[in-house]
């Protein structure tokens, strides 16, 4: 039997990419909701919801995923600690699929980082991450830029906030931290997403990109996790184990 998908932020680029893989995956569109609406009657109607909205409302729909029992997919970028504790919470009661990015190839990418970060280390290596944008994003660093920081820190048995971010370097900022992770980011034209990891040491430099150049990877990916979420344990997922890796 097709699942019943329904799409939070419909109405918005990403919400017609997923309009389309819905179809395409052969599942229903059960609803849609857009800004300002109740989110009770499309988690009442779907078996599961794709939300690729804002921060800001994540708690909300993690807390309206929770009171319909329906798994929840969560695309939105740039949540801070207190929204991202929320989803976690609501990842004990139902099953989450809590992403930077889902695209195939950039979990692949943070996979790979991991085990770069591992091999090479901290004290010859210097981790910089660098990210383009389209000139209308509003957060920065990216999530995936933010992702792929934390699994250098991983890798290097740390965390991100352990290991200490430096970005937006200006004037005399004194010398780069040993063992820091660096952010760039650039925004401007129609740039769907360029990421790129560097190890710099003195004698060498390795460099791991990802560019992508549309942005329906991410639907098609976010509609294989909402398929592959329906009968899971509560708990929270990443797209690590929807490809198998986790």
């Amino acid at each position: 039997m097709s699942i019943r998908i329904g799409i939070a932020g419909i109405s918005g680029r990403m919400g017609r990419l997923l309009q389309e893989e819905v179809a395409a995956a052969g599942a229903v569109l059960a609803g849609g909701l857009r800004r300002g609406e109740d989110p009770a009657a499309l988690f009442a109607a779907s078996e599961v919801v794709i939300d690729f909205t804002h921060a800001s409302a994540a708690p909300a729909h993690a807390a309206a995923a929770v009171a319909a029992g329906r798994p929840l997919v969560l695309g939105s970028s740039g949540l801070d600690a207190a929204q991202e504790a929320a989803v976690a919470e609501a990842a004990r009661q139902i099953p989450v699929v809590y992403a930077a990015n889902f695209a195939p190839g950039v979990n692949l990418v943070l996979a790979m980082a991991e085990r770069m970060a591992a091999a090479l280390p901290a004290a010859q290596y210097d981790a910089e991450i660098l990210e383009m944008h389209h000139r209308q994003k509003v957060d920065a660093p990216s999530g995936t830029a933010v992702a792929l920081g934390r699994a250098v820190a991983r890798g290097r048995g740390t965390t991100l906030e352990e290991a200490g971010r430096e970005s937006g370097r200006d004037g005399h900022c004194g010398p780069r931290g040993t063992g820091t992770i660096g952010f760039a980011a650039l925004r401007g034209g129609q740039v769907v997403g360029e990421h790129s990891l560097i190890f710099a040491a003195g004698a060498e430099q390795i460099v791991l990109t990802h560019r992508s150049f549309d942005r329906r990877a991410y639907a098609t990916g976010a509609v294989r996790a909402a398929q592959w979420l329906i009968g899971r344990a509560p708990g929270l997922y990443d797209m690590k184990h929807v490809l198998g890796m986790g």
